[in-house]
């Protein structure tokens, strides 16, 4: 797309070594992870928790030539052939070239911010707008300081118009965004709480927020979000209930379905249907609804094309399917920056061999040459075993794509399925709305009852983070996956560890660890609870067991002695404290003397396990186990003549006692967003359980409900019964009002005894209806306290019966 010494003219750097001065960029990347061919690719080493410097061997391995760096003392004599850029800032130098890039085009950009919904609207107005522009839109939720450079990036002459959604969460980086996205035309969509701990009030977050539209034409901004911080901006337009704005809401009606808005405009009414009922949903359609008013579309054209809004799935969705398959549902919209994310997605899979893309053609995307190419490469850098492209326009490929199949239609590929093999595979389905791939999943996925168990992938992904940001560089992470990653899944769980380098896994039995091997997982396994059973499997699929006492150490060692084995990795439990399992103290001298003895095995690792990491009146007893193993681990490295990896720290250790995170450090409860004591993490609960309403009953006073009557009704009252009980994992100490679960917004009790498959709620002040989705546990770590227990047992406790939904936000 540029030539490298182009780019140099519109960055600040510092010194330059160029041998290939005529190389030619045409992508931007900063995660090796994501790099598969890195011809003409430009790497940016960032530095995060992570330091970009750190994978530049990898990123060169992999074909990059082009770097941009901070570091003075980075070799760049250690890889041949390749062009280096020194800058101050690697981040800034990147927002330079997308600042470059954008002025090239001089068509309207759209800047959307608020703190909710720009992404609904983003994607809504993408809807709305393609029949009449080639629209570029960003993709997902790309709005930070390095998601719009990356976003602006994919910025074409072959589009006319683009939408940016930019997002910040502390002060002084809108400044960036507003420079670099310029937008002509600007969407304020709300102003509420998200990220208020970056900002000293809510008045000052607008303020920042407002600086994104230092440049546009005009600003489209719902009423209710502006009315206490911008009262004089002659640009703004605004929808509402007074008779003065530009969109005055005469009328508004919720029904079963949709709701009814009549709006007036100028001197005319208008009656507009909008498919949803909910208040987020409402209010996003209306400022879209304000946004086509303002850019001069007539009033049929709105009502028709808002009715034929879908509800959006804004998430990459992995489910599991049918005939041993891994779906992933990406089935709302398709352009080739989603597409990229989705396949990056899909690399992440190791469960089966075979990855599958089922693909429709592009929503309202111009097929020219550059369109075409970046196309074909995709599928190149993909490595796919089969692919299916559905749409008149892949005609076009069939010379191209030889080992490709064809199908014209979304219906025409649906009949054909029950013929198509796709066993053991992780298939990915992408495909734009009017395709309607819902039908192709809904045929994939293994269906089962509506209780589901979300978990949020992205969100395991900012758990690790804020964990390693309390760490030095060089200290390794074990993530704990056992008891099925307590509760949230397996393979699918330890796929993002493995994807986000952790350094070790640890399950709490082999056939765990045989589970994650099988799905192709190969970090190194320390197994917890290893039995004289199960040696066989430990050394099949290279598990490293735990060895806690002399005897279970004996029976290892002449195991592998039988094998003709030496040297296998093991880890040696200390007890300092927790008296669980693990050597005392006075039994170290016995496993060094041991240990001389022996050549079967060679200690990875040593440790043992806090009791009250996060309990500072039990300090006292923290620090003793702490210098009790430091003292034994010692000794043990000293008598070994070799080093071993040390750990000590729990989730909660990590935070509190940074003194003892040693070479290693164990996340377990914290990876899934739960710490019992925090310290100022900034954690996202990474599960969540929700059901729906089966049934609603009206019941008079004095009537009762569920077994053994013992849900008494003291009022007439509406009853809700919803689809889960204590087979699910809904434990019965959460029945008679003692759960509380959240409906359309509001929390509601339980009533009567937890039945095994189904439960009833007392919905008697809320609005409801049957079908509505049911969040069972609004605040898990509440609801455990409720019953005298932890977060934990809640969330192993899920049955293996209620459906996991993963998505990647």
């Amino acid at each position: 797309m540029y030539k490298i010494t182009t780019l140099l003219e519109n960055i600040t750097y510092l010194e330059t070594s160029l041998s290939v001065e005529d190389a030619t960029i045409t992508e931007l990347v900063y995660d090796t992870r994501k790099v598969y061919n890195g011809e003409g690719a430009l790497f940016f080493a960032l530095i995060n928790q992570r330091d970009g410097h750190d994978y530049i061997a990898e990123a060169y391995a992999k074909g990059v030539r082009n770097f941009v760096v901070a570091k003075q003392d980075t070799q760049a004599a250690a890889y041949p052939g390749s062009n280096f850029i020194r800058v101050g800032d690697t981040l800034t130098a990147m927002q330079e070239i997308a600042t470059f890039h954008r002025d090239q085009f001089s068509y309207p950009i759209i800047g959307i911010t608020g703190s909710n919904g720009k992404t609904i609207v983003k994607e809504w107005l993408y809807q709305l707008l393609s029949p009449d522009y080639n629209c570029y839109q960003s993709p997902k939720s790309y709005n930070s300081q390095l998601g719009v450079a990356l976003s602006l990036w994919q910025l074409s002459a072959d589009y006319d118009m683009a939408i940016i959604e930019a997002g910040i969460s502390k002060v002084g980086e809108m400044d960036k965004l507003a420079a670099m996205i310029r937008p002509t035309f600007g969407i304020f969509t709300s102003l509420g709480t998200a990220h208020r701990e970056g900002f000293t009030s809510k008045e000052e977050k607008a303020v920042e927020k407002w600086k994104l539209f230092a440049d546009t034409t005009r600003i489209v901004a719902p009423e209710p979000a502006i009315k206490d911080f911008c009262t004089v901006d002659n640009r703004v337009v605004s929808w509402g209930y007074s008779p003065d704005l530009f969109v005055y809401i005469s009328d508004i009606n919720v029904r079963l379905k949709d709701t009814y808005v009549c709006v007036v405009v100028g001197f005319a009414k208008f009656a507009i249907s909008i498919p949803f009922v909910d208040k987020a949903s409402i209010e996003n359609a209306l400022t879209c609804i304000t946004v086509l008013f303002a850019l001069g579309y007539k009033a049929e054209v709105i009502a028709r094309r808002i009715a034929g809004l879908k509800p959006l799935e804004m998430r990459l969705q992995l489910k599991r399917g049918k005939d041993n398959c891994s779906i992933i549902d990406d089935s709302y919209s398709n352009d080739l920056a989603s597409l990229q994310i989705a396949l990056d997605f899909l690399n992440q899979q190791y469960q089966h061999k075979k990855k599958v893309l089922i693909l429709s053609d592009f929503e309202g995307e111009e097929w020219t040459s550059r369109f075409e190419t970046k196309l074909l490469n995709l599928f190149d850098n993909a490595e796919l075993t089969e692919l299916y492209l559905i749409g008149p326009r892949y005609e076009a490929l069939k010379n191209k794509l030889p080992e490709a199949n064809f199908y014209s239609s979304t219906a025409i590929f649906y009949k054909s399925l029950s013929a198509i093999h796709l066993h053991n595979s992780t298939i990915l389905v992408k495909g734009a709305r009017k395709f309607q791939f819902e039908k192709i999943v809904s045929r994939l996925v293994d269906q089962s009852h509506e209780t589901v168990l979300e978990i949020n992938l992205k969100a395991i992904e900012h758990n690790i983070q804020q964990y390693r940001s309390r760490l030095q560089p060089g200290v390794k992470m074990m993530a704990m996956v056992k008891a099925f990653s307590y509760g949230s899944g397996s393979f699918e769980v330890a796929n993002v560890l493995q994807f986000n380098k952790i350094d070790y896994l640890t399950v709490a039995f082999v056939d765990e660890g045989v589970a994650l091997r099988k799905a192709g997982i190969s970090l190194p396994i320390m197994v917890l609870s290893p039995h004289e059973s199960t040696f066989e499997d430990l050394i099949a699929y290279d598990l490293e067991p735990e060895i806690y006492s002399m005897r279970i150490l004996n029976n290892f060692s002449n195991f592998l002695n039988n094998k003709s084995l030496t040297s296998y990795p093991i880890h040696i439990k200390l007890d300092t404290g927790m008296h669980r399992l693990g050597f005392m103290p006075d039994e170290i001298a016995d496993l060094l003397l041991l240990l001389s003895q022996i050549d079967t095995v060679k200690v990875a690792s040593m440790f043992s396990h806090l009791v009250a990491a996060g309990d500072s009146e039990l300090l006292t007893f923290t620090h003793h186990q702490i210098n009790v193993f430091l003292k034994y681990s010692t000794l043990l490295e000293q008598a070994l003549g070799y080093s071993v990896l040390k750990h000590i720290c729990n989730t909660s250790g990590i935070a509190h006692h940074p003194e003892a995170h040693l070479d290693m450090v164990r996340l377990g409860i914290g990876l899934y967003g739960f710490d019992m004591a925090p310290k100022d993490l900034l954690l996202e609960e990474v599960s969540q359980l929700k059901t729906t309403i089966t049934q609603i009953k009206y019941l008079a006073k004095d009537e009762t409900v569920g077994y053994d009557r013992k849900g008494i009704l003291q009022r007439d009252s509406v009853i809700a019964t919803v689809k889960i009980g204590y087979a699910d994992g809904y434990n019965r100490r959460l029945g008679n009002g003692v759960g509380k679960m959240l409906v359309n917004g509001n929390l509601v009790p339980t009533i009567g005894n937890i039945c095994m498959d189904m439960c009833m709620l007392d919905i008697t002040d809320i609005d409801a209806r049957e079908g509505d989705e049911v969040k069972v546990f609004p605040d898990v770590a509440f609801a455990a306290k409720q019953i005298g227990t932890i977060p934990y047992e809640l969330l192993t406790g899920i049955s293996s019966r209620v459906k996991r939904v993963y998505f990647y936000d």
